[in-house]
């Protein structure tokens, strides 16, 4: 399990997350919405040790996910909204160098091109690859390491539906054994494939449901943001 208590993130004057808390758990795929702005950006660079809170725990199985241990780190996959990745590399080469990274095994690369459906393109350079393929490049390397805790931020931007309800499946089984933070903004995926949802807005968490708590996900999003920008 991991749990965040009292999370909170100031840049500047400016506050990110105020007093965050929640946790996660396997055998379910968390959805985490907020419109622009809403800190969800912040929260997931610091679950993926990128950030440091200002305050705040975070229990990653019982360890100190603050620590900055990299043995905690190598249980992390993470995905960002950007997707950066090496254009000049082709697509098994890339695979491999994050593999060696993670000191991941010798049959990581081909498990991640097979359960990301790039069979048809790891021998292309990535500058090659189409925006929805690049986005599967983006997954595959989060997937390099068999993650306890899989970060996806927009992780299906630029895919065409038939990509899209691949992957989604995909994560659906791989959160059996895995802890799996989604965030994005469409809506349907959050019905489709997650089991709950967190919602933030200007820095605070406003909800935290079980999907089968309530009637629309949209209704809920939809008045829970406006009221607190109204």
């Amino acid at each position: 399990m991991i749990q965040i208590d009292h999370i909170s993130k100031s840049y500047g004057g400016l506050t990110a997350l105020s007093d965050i808390s929640f946790s996660m758990q396997k055998g379910e795929v968390t959805g985490l919405l907020g419109v622009n702005g809403a800190g969800k950006s912040t929260l997931m660079k610091i679950l993926s040790g990128i950030l440091l809170p200002d305050t705040g725990q975070v229990s990653f199985f019982g360890k100190n996910l603050l620590s900055g241990s990299s043995d905690i780190k190598r249980q992390i996959g993470y995905l960002s909204e950007d997707n950066p990745l090496y254009e000049d590399m082709y697509v098994r080469e890339y695979l491999a160098y994050v593999a060696g990274i993670y000191s991941s095994g010798k049959g990581s690369v081909a498990k991640v091109i097979e359960q990301t459906g790039l069979k048809g393109e790891y021998k292309k350079k990535i500058k090659e690859l189409s925006k929805g393929n690049r986005q599967r490049v983006g997954i595959a390397q989060a997937l390099i390491n068999d993650p306890d805790f899989l970060i996806l931020d927009e992780a299906t931007s630029g895919l065409d539906p038939n990509q899209r309800d691949s992957l989604n499946k995909l994560f659906v089984d791989l959160s059996e054994d895995k802890i799996i933070l989604f965030s994005t903004h469409i809506l349907q995926e959050v019905k489709d494939i997650c089991s709950r949802f967190v919602l933030l807005d200007k820095g605070k968490l406003v909800a935290d449901y079980q999907i089968n708590q309530i009637d629309s996900v949209e209704d809920a999003f939809h008045k829970l943001t406006n009221e607190n920008n109204s």
